[in-house]
């Protein structure tokens, strides 16, 4: 057989096996990393939409204890009769549809509109419950107010109750303060968390669930006020969960847990979409990247024919290329079978080049171990000694300043502790990732060790320490986001300490300690801060 012939079918059966696994180990992956980020791309939105619910009730709760203490503080005769206090409080936020005081009994003194005035409301809830303590009910059909309230779109009102206590400074009681927040303010929120989605994904739809019977409270017009009940499988955010009408559906979850003083509902939020719409980007690229080897093999088999005649040339070649590799040139050098005198001697090029790449390897490896962080990548404490080095054998910059900020994270010890050291150099990786971003391509970042990273900017000498804390408050502000590591959401600060040079000192290594200095002062003063040589700049 001749050389030609034999190189041409074992490389064309190569690249069909070669290909043939890679599609299939890079569809496998990418696809399962795309399903991933579809799935937790939903429990963002349920996280979200959760969190925005418990903020606002926790708004509207405060706002009522507020206006509460404003009325026990009024002791004067007749001031509990405030309606322009009650009417302004609507009208400032209009989610509240109707606000009313009442006597001890449970009569309506003063409300909103006047609507319900002299009204005996004891027998309510938003009476009777909130007569020793404040008291927050769950959705709830309009029953004395169906009739009374505006409602343009006809649909049945729904309320949320809010009430609290009217004491005096005796602490007797007088009263209660009641407000019925229209539900319509859910669907407001509901839209704020999709809007950003349906252009981008197909089909997402929010349901919220009642705690105690499971009822949905919103979500399509045809489902509100159904029970739902949805098993969240092994406990993990989201899930392809087979729903009550035999579909398939992405289906994310998150809890309601409060906000501050507000223990919250319980109120369960549930994010769907369809499987085929959350998965049609991976499908997709699984069919593409499938497509794209079938077509790489059948190329590269047509290729390997024309590249197998340039190979069997004279041994003259293959001479020439072991003496070229000798002399230090680096060349490929392709393993030959069937013929013995070009298998021995491609076989004998191909371990010398082997001895000399595995050399060159092992010195790149050594030295990335040397200077280089194993954890984050970034350069470590013998490149910054180094890099202290170059600085103090230069002149002192002409026109321009090099701001020194030391930074550590705070609260990383916490998070050691509570999830584990794991958990721990992901947060580092990720930290360092976001402070890279913050800073400018050019600007020198290293990690010390522990939590503790180094940065040095160049500025011009115009308002350095004005740039400088306007960059210590970005980094600050970056890191303070919460980080979602491994499913769990963590929250950390950075205090960071700053020098400059040269108007700090005329040595680096003095005005790097004066930084680390400035450090320790952002700490003593409540962490989470920056300060400037040893001043404190405002957050």
């Amino acid at each position: 057989m001749k050389l030609r012939t034999i190189f041409a079918i074992s490389f064309a059966f190569l690249i069909f096996i070669f290909s043939t696994f890679l599609s299939s180990a890079i569809s496998s992956r990418t696809t399962s990393q795309l399903k991933g980020e579809a799935g937790n791309s939903l429990y963002e939105a349920a996280y979200q939409m959760a969190d925005k619910l418990d903020y606002f009730m926790w708004s509207r709760y405060s706002e009522v204890e507020v206006l509460s203490e404003l009325l026990t503080q009024k002791q004067h005769a007749g001031e509990y009769r405030d309606e322009h206090l009650l009417n302004q409080l609507k009208k400032s936020i209009p989610s509240f549809s109707w606000v009313g005081i009442t006597d001890d009994r449970g009569v309506v003194s003063a409300a909103t509109g006047r609507i319900l005035e002299n009204k005996d409301i004891s027998e309510r809830p938003v009476f009777k419950n909130a007569v020793k303590k404040p008291y927050i009910g769950d959705v709830h059909d309009a029953v004395l107010l169906s009739k009374l309230l505006p409602n343009p779109n006809g649909e049945p009102l729904q309320f949320v109750d809010i009430s609290t206590p009217i004491r005096d400074r005796q602490n007797r009681f007088k009263g209660v303060l009641a407000a019925h927040l229209s539900w319509t303010w859910s669907r407001e929120v509901q839209n704020d968390i999709l809007r950003p989605l349906q252009g981008k994904r197909k089909g997402i739809e929010i349901f919220i669930i009642s705690s105690k019977d499971h009822i949905i409270l919103l979500g399509p017009k045809n489902m509100e006020g159904k029970p739902l009940n949805l098993s969240q499988g092994d406990g993990h955010n989201w899930a392809s969960v087979t729903w009550p009408d035999g579909k398939k559906y992405v289906t994310a979850f998150a809890k309601s847990k409060g906000y501050k003083n507000y223990s919250g509902l319980g109120w369960s939020v549930i994010v769907r979409q369809p499987e085929a719409a959350a998965f049609a980007r991976a499908e997709d690229l699984q069919r593409f990247i499938i497509f794209l080897g079938a077509a790489s093999s059948v190329i590269f088999a047509l290729l390997s024919w024309a590249v197998a005649g340039r190979i069997s040339k004279p041994l003259q070649s293959l001479t020439s290329a072991a003496n070229m590799v000798s002399a230090g040139n680096s060349i490929d050098i392709p393993v030959m079978k069937g013929i013995k005198d070009i298998e021995i001697l491609s076989a004998s090029l191909r371990e010398m080049v082997l001895s000399l790449s595995q050399k060159e390897t092992q010195l790149g490896e050594m030295e990335m171990l040397a200077y280089h962080d194993g954890l984050t990548g970034l350069p470590n404490r013998i490149s910054m000694l180094l890099y202290m080095e170059k600085l103090k054998k230069e002149q002192d910059p002409k026109g321009h300043a090099l701001t020194f900020l030391f930074f550590d994270l705070d609260g990383f010890k916490a998070v050691n502790d509570s999830f584990g050291h794991h958990t721990g150099d992901l947060l580092i990786k990720h930290a360092a990732v976001r402070i890279r971003k913050t800073l400018r391509r050019g600007d020198f970042l290293c990690r010390l060790g522990g939590d503790e990273f180094v940065a040095v900017i160049e500025y011009e000498q115009k308002q350095p320490r004005e740039k400088a804390g306007q960059l210590a408050q970005e980094v600050i502000s970056v890191l303070n986001r919460p980080f979602m590591i491994e499913g769990q959401v963590i929250q950390i600060g950075c205090s960071i300490g700053g020098a400059i040079w040269p108007l700090d000192g005329k040595d680096p290594e003095e005005v790097l300690k004066l930084a680390d200095q400035a450090l320790y002062a952002a700490k003593a003063n409540g962490r989470n801060r920056f300060c400037l040589s040893g001043k404190k700049l405002a957050e």
